[in-house]
């Protein structure tokens, strides 16, 4: 049975302080069930006290966003050997604003799956449609062309280190929710583009999260759904009485 990953993107919020608050009261409140995994990726700034914050947890700390390229001079930029130096060894690529607001490519975002994966890192890669391509009906065929651009010449075995997570782009932080069926018939075209890519077992084992609006109140009918295997939260991932819930649910979800 896959594990659940629940995972909040906290964006361009908290201050160090609020960061530190809220990590901490996300593992005092995961503290003695730890059967699905808790991930954050709070903003570069505030890895260093959040990942000193969650010694000895089981919460896991991710980064945002990093380039591809070797230290030099790329003003602006996060290197993956920066990030490793700190401790911090799962990277977000691809989410929909990187993509849609800094413009992003399949191209662009390879290079960063590629050097991170050959680096050791785990990649959380971020794929989903915008509205106008699910009104033209194109959900699937975008899925696999993100899917196909993003993972481009990633091999079998690095792809155990690959999360995928489904965000509709209609969905993020608009209050609209992909229904369960719609996000389970996403996830279902995701795994199958990976059983015909690489192969059943591959497909079978990888963890495809649920983003897109996920609240407390609909997280146990989305992370119910065959294919769904935890969530990728934006704004409910900001305050510990808001994900706590959601985290619950992917622990009820477990017990079933």
């Amino acid at each position: 049975m896959r594990r659940y990953l629940i995972s909040g993107n906290w964006k361009m919020n908290t201050t160090r302080a609020t960061g530190v608050e809220l990590v901490k009261a996300l593992a005092a409140g995961c503290e003695g069930d730890e059967s699905v995994d808790v991930l954050v990726f709070p903003p570069a700034p505030y890895l260093i006290p959040i990942l000193d914050a969650v010694k000895g947890t089981s919460i896991q700390v991710g980064a945002q966003n990093a380039y591809f390229e070797e230290p030099g001079a790329y003003t602006g930029e996060v290197g993956l050997e920066m990030l490793q130096d700190i401790g911090c060894e799962t990277l977000l690529v691809g989410h929909s604003e990187r993509r849609h607001v800094f413009g992003e490519t399949d191209e662009l975002l390879n290079r960063k799956v590629k050097v991170a994966l050959d680096k050791g890192f785990r990649v959380v890669l971020c794929v989903g449609e915008l509205l106008s391509e699910r009104q033209d009906d194109r959900t699937n065929e975008v899925l696999d062309t993100q899917m196909a651009g993003g993972l481009k010449d990633v091999t079998a075995e690095q792809l155990g280190q690959v999360v995928i997570a489904y965000e509709p782009v209609w969905a993020i932080g608009t209050g609209h929710t992909a229904s369960p069926e719609q996000a389970d018939a996403a996830h279902a075209n995701i795994r199958g583009w990976l059983a015909t890519n690489y192969s059943t077992d591959a497909a079978e084992a990888m963890q495809i999260l649920y983003g897109g609006s996920v609240k407390a109140d609909n997280a146990a009918e989305l992370l119910g759904q065959p294919n769904v295997d935890g969530a990728l939260v934006g704004g409910a991932s900001l305050k510990a009485s808001a994900f706590l819930p959601i985290i619950q649910a992917g622990i009820a979800a477990t017990k079933g």
